[in-house]
C-alpha cells in the first residue's frame, strides 16, 4: 500500500555522535517529484464558500435554501488570482458544515438542493473548468469532520468519505492538491479516520496531487499569521504527520510534537527521534479577518505592504503560500479584493523586475558548474565537490546597486544549507551584509542598499554537500523595510 510517503529514512544504531548521526540520516532525504512540483507553484489562492457565507452566525444549522449566489462567477476567482501570480486555486468544496459544492450523490446536503440553478447547478465543475480554460491549477479541500452527516463518528462514515473523496477525484479533471483541515471542534462524536485508505483513492485516482496538511505530502505551518519560521526544514520527524492527522492533538499541543513548534528541524530536536520525511510547509492565510465572507470586513483588507511581507516571508522562507480570499453572498470577490490582489501582482512584478545579472558570470572554488546559479533552469545546477562549506562569488558587468537577493537549493538532493551569509569586497577583505539561516526551496534576502561588483555567497553550516539552482540579485527602488 502506497501511504505517500515517498522519502523516509530509518535510523540504525551506531556508535556516532547522536548528532551527527541525525544530520546524515537527514541529508539523504529528497522530495518525490510531486513535492517538487508543489514547491514550484509558490503562490495559489484558497477560496471558502458554503452556507456559512450566507449566514455565518448558523455554522452547521443553516439548510441549502439560503443558498443562492445569483451572480456567481468563477472566471472572475481565476483572473483575479491569475492577476495576483497565482499559480492554482483550492476551493473548500465542503466545509466542516457538510453542505457540498457538488451535486453528491451521497447526500442531500447539497447544491442540489438549493434554488441556484433550480438545483442543477455544479460549483465544483464550473470553477474546475475556468480554472483549466485559463491555465490555473485545481484543487479541492473536502472537510473530514462533517456537522451534518449522521453517519459522522461511525465506521460508516468512512465509506461516506471515501465515496465523497472518489467522486471529487474522479470527475473534475486532473488536481494539484487534495487538502484535508484537521480542525475538528466536536467533543461528543470522534470519528477515527481511515487515513491510508483515502491515501491510497487519492494516488489511484489522482498520482500527481499532493495530499495536504492531514496528509504526507505538505504540512501546515503551525500558524495563520502569514509567516514561516526564520529556520524552517522540509526534512523533519515523521510524527510531525501523523500527530496532524489526530484531530484532538490540540489538547496536548505543548506535549505532543506538532507543526506549532518553533523547532521542529534543527540537528538537536531531530536527534530525539528514529524516522525522518521529507514534508514542506504551506502558508495559509486570509486576505480579510475572517476566511469566509462578513459583511463590514473590506475596510479590514490586509494592505499591500502586509500581503508583500507575507510573500517574502513565506515563499522566501522556504514554504509555499496560500491566500484566501471569500467570495460574497453574490458568488462574487468584493471589487477592493479584486483590485488589491491586481495590486499584489503588479508589486511582485516590479520587485523583480530590475534583475542585475545582465552578462554576469560566477565561480567556485571548488565544485560543479557555478554558472548554472546564473539561470532558472532547475535541472542545471551547482554542487560543491564535497562537504567543504563554499562560497561562490558573482561578478557583475560594472558597479551595481543592489538590496535584495534570491537563493534556492537544489532541493532534488535535498536540504542542506544550516547557515549562510551574503559579502560584498572592501579593502583588505569581505564584508557581511547578510546573515540568515536555512535556504530549503527559496529564501528572499532583503538588506540595505550597497554598491558592488561582486557578491560573495558563503556557506557557513551545512548538513552535507552544498548544491544550488539559482542566485537571483536585484535592486528594489522603493527600498522596502520589510
Amino acid at each position: 500500500m502506497d501511504t505517500g510517503v515517498d522519502s523516509e529514512v530509518k535510523y540504525i544504531p551506531d556508535e556516532q555522535n547522536a548528532t551527527e548521526a541525525a544530520v546524515k540520516r537527514a541529508a539523504a532525504i529528497v522530495p518525490s517529484a510531486r513535492q517538487v512540483k508543489w514547491n514550484c507553484m509558490e503562490f495559489y489562492g484558497f477560496v471558502h464558500f458554503g452556507l456559512y457565507t450566507f449566514d455565518p452566525s448558523r455554522e452547521g444549522k443553516a439548510g441549502p435554501e439560503i443558498f443562492n449566489p445569483e451572480k456567481f462567477d468563477p472566471y472572475q476567482w481565476v483572473r483575479a488570482f491569475k492577476a495576483a501570480g497565482m499559480k492554482g486555486l483550492l476551493l473548500t468544496c465542503k466545509h466542516h458544515e457538510g453542505f457540498c459544492l457538488w451535486p453528491s450523490e451521497y447526500t442531500e446536503f447539497s447544491v442540489r438542493n438549493s434554488p441556484w440553478k433550480d438545483g442543477k447547478g455544479d460549483i465544483v465543475k464550473e470553477v474546475s473548468e475556468a480554472c483549466h480554460a485559463e491555465g490555473l491549477k485545481f484543487g479541492v479541500y473536502l472537510s473530514p469532520w462533517d456537522m451534518h452527516e449522521k453517519t459522522y463518528g461511525t465506521p460508516e462514515y468512512d465509506v461516506f468519505f471515501k465515496n465523497q473523496l472518489t467522486e471529487l477525484c474522479s470527475n473534475y479533471g486532473e488536481l494539484f492538491c487534495v487538502w484535508f483541515d484537521g480542525a475538528c471542534r466536536s467533543k461528543d462524536k470522534l470519528q477515527d479516520y481511515d487515513w491510508d485508505g483515502y491515501y491510497d483513492i487519492i494516488r489511484r485516482l489522482q498520482p500527481e496531487a499532493c495530499i495536504s496538511i492531514c496528509g504526507p505530502d505538505v504540512r501546515w505551518i503551525g500558524n495563520e499569521a502569514g509567516v514561516s519560521r526564520e529556520e524552517e526544514w522540509s526534512v523533519v520527524p515523521r510524527v510531525i504527520m501523523t500527530t496532524e492527522r489526530n484531530p484532538g492533538y490540540w489538547r496536548q499541543i505543548d506535549k505532543v510534537p506538532n507543526s506549532t513548534w518553533m523547532d521542529i528541524g534543527s540537528r538537536e530536536f531531530i536527534q530525539q527521534y528514529d524516522e525522518l520525511i521529507w514534508y514542506p510547509a504551506e502558508v495559509d492565510v486570509s486576505i480579510r479577518p475572517s476566511w469566509g465572507y462578513m459583511k463590514g470586513e473590506a475596510e479590514k483588507l490586509h494592505s499591500l505592504d502586509t500581503l508583500i511581507n507575507m510573500y517574502e516571508k513565506a515563499v522566501g522562507g522556504n514554504a509555499n503560500l496560500l491566500l484566501n480570499v471569500p467570495p460574497n453572498t453574490e458568488g462574487l470577490f468584493d471589487e477592493a479584493d479584486v483590485a488589491r490582489l491586481r495590486e499584489m501582482g503588479n508589486e511582485i512584478k516590479r520587485i523583480f523586475s530590475k534583475s542585475q545579472l545582465a552578462n554576469a558570470s560566477a565561480a567556485a572554488g571548488k565544485g560543479r558548474d557555478a554558472g548554472a546559479v546564473l539561470n532558472k533552469d532547475r535541472g542545471q545546477f551547482y554542487e560543491a565537490a564535497s562537504e567543504e562549506l563554499p562560497a561562490i562569488e558573482i561578478h557583475l558587468i560594472g558597479e551595481k546597486e543592489i538590496n535584495l537577493v534570491t537563493i534556492k537549493e537544489t532541493i532534488e538532493l535535498g536540504q542542506h544549507i544550516e547557515e549562510f551569509c551574503l559579502e560584498i569586497p572592501v579593502a583588505g577583505g569581505f564584508q557581511e551584509i547578510y546573515r540568515a539561516a536555512t535556504v530549503g526551496y527559496q529564501r528572499i534576502c532583503r538588506f540595505p542598499t550597497v554598491h558592488t561588483q561582486v557578491l560573495r555567497f558563503r556557506v557557513l553550516k551545512a548538513r552535507g554537500k552544498t548544491s544550488l539552482t539559482e542566485i537571483g540579485i536585484y535592486y528594489d527602488d522603493k527600498h522596502r523595510n520589510l
